[in-house]
């Protein structure tokens, strides 16, 4: 009981430079007896004879590459879009700030470049605030009900919590607001709507606002208002699926969002500390000559960690939570297109119901049961292919955005 504990093993007066790194390639002679893997590391030999690949076909080198953001550009070689088949290009860019006597808003420059023969000319630039995007989102959604309209920012912001003129704030919006054009400019029936032509192309996008205030689309008031009080009787087994994993996505992606704040939250709680406990070993430093080199040392050392980690929850606060955030919402949207999809299956039971009764009467289907059952047919086509195009780019921007925060985490514990 009173023998002493065995010490750990050291790795001696090394500099951390001259440390082995556990996971960087070495000849088995430099490694040394000492750093054999453990035999629960090694892989059997069918899998580490075998050419590993991802599940899209591309290969996968096994040795340690140069840096993790090497190994992030190699992996998005192969969900880079071929840039030559596109013909149109959107930015969103130079927010400015506008001080009237009722308001202060912000508007940013959307800057567009296109080939295609619905625009007179081939470049476009014109200044577009917030509520000019909503009322883009809104228009898309009236026209186009049977397709997934990619969120947009929440626009709300709570007083003394945010200043939403600062410049991270803005910036923050100017991505959001950049991708959400993107993401419209991507899609193949979205990018081609009138309303989004107006939205790049008009000067004065108030006369257009005006004009249409009292329009809504067929389509979208029917899918409004028509269904009544008819309650759907099951939705399909295949969209039933898709609603139920959005309700799981959601909720884990909310748990991810708020762990996320409270990381970044006791971070900057963390910073705070730091920079006030670096500038006591200066102080004590100054106090003792015979200590003072070694004591400097440690309040550099201090400041060095300050820096780091403000960079480190800069970035996630700048890069990691607005993605988060966006495909919450991104979720919301596509379980509003899945309720509407369901609005009009719903009438198109109602009416095929009436019809069975009449049947004596009328032997022949009715034309607008036939119009009804092209809608629901139009809905579920439109509705898979909007599901498949953004489970796609939500694989490629996750991974990105996780291999991002690799990256930054191995440059802070570098750093």
């Amino acid at each position: 009981a009173a023998s002493a504990p065995k010490p750990l093993p050291s790795s001696g007066p090394k500099s951390l430079r001259e440390m082995p790194h556990p996971l960087a390639t070495s000849s088995s002679e430099e490694m040394g007896p000492a750093l054999t893997p453990s035999p629960d590391l090694l892989l059997p030999r069918s899998i580490a004879d075998k050419d590993l690949s991802l599940p899209n076909g591309t290969p996968v080198d096994t040795s340690s590459p140069a840096s993790s953001s090497s190994l992030l550009n190699r992996l998005q070689l192969d969900d880079d879009f071929d840039v030559e088949t596109r013909d149109l290009f959107v930015t969103v860019d130079d927010p400015k700030k506008h001080v009237c006597t009722m308001e202060t808003y912000i508007t940013y420059r959307v800057t567009t470049k296109t080939t295609r023969a619905e625009f007179d000319l081939p470049e476009y630039s014109v200044r577009r605030r917030y509520q000019d995007f909503d009322w883009l989102r809104n228009k898309l959604e009236e026209s186009q009900p049977t397709h997934l309209i990619p969120p947009l920012p929440e626009k709300f912001v709570v007083k003394g919590v945010v200043d939403r003129f600062s410049e991270e704030f803005v910036e923050t919006r100017r991505k959001a607001l950049d991708k959400f054009l993107k993401r419209i400019t991507d899609h193949p029936v979205l990018s081609f709507n009138e309303h989004f032509n107006v939205f790049l192309t008009a000067k004065d996008l108030n006369a257009y606002k005006k004009q249409g205030m009292a329009l809504l689309s067929k389509m979208g008031e029917s899918v409004k208002y028509v269904t009544g009080g008819y309650k759907l009787r099951s939705r399909p087994l295949e969209f039933a699926a898709i609603g139920d994993y959005l309700d799981t996505f959601s909720l884990k992606l909310g748990t991810i969002d708020r762990i996320a704040q409270r990381i970044i939250k006791e971070q900057l709680e963390y910073l705070v500390e730091l920079r006030e406990y670096g500038p006591v070993y200066s102080t004590w430093g100054g106090l003792e000559v015979e200590l003072s080199e070694p004591l400097e040392g440690v309040s550099a050392c201090i400041g060095n960690c300050c820096t780091a980690l403000e960079e480190l929850s800069e970035d996630m606060t700048e890069d990691f939570l607005p993605v988060l955030r966006e495909y919450i919402l991104y979720a919301e949207s596509m379980k509003n297109v899945l309720k509407k999809r369901d609005q009009v299956q719903a009438e198109y039971e109602a009416k095929l119901e009436a019809v069975a009764l009449k049947r004596e009467d009328r032997p022949k289907v009715p034309t607008d049961v036939e119009k009804c059952q092209d809608r629901v047919e139009c809905f579920n086509a439109d509705l898979k292919a909007d599901m498949e195009r953004w489970q796609n780019n939500k694989r490629q921007d996750f991974r990105q955005l996780l291999m991002g925060m690799a990256d930054k985490n191995i440059q802070y514990y570098e750093k």
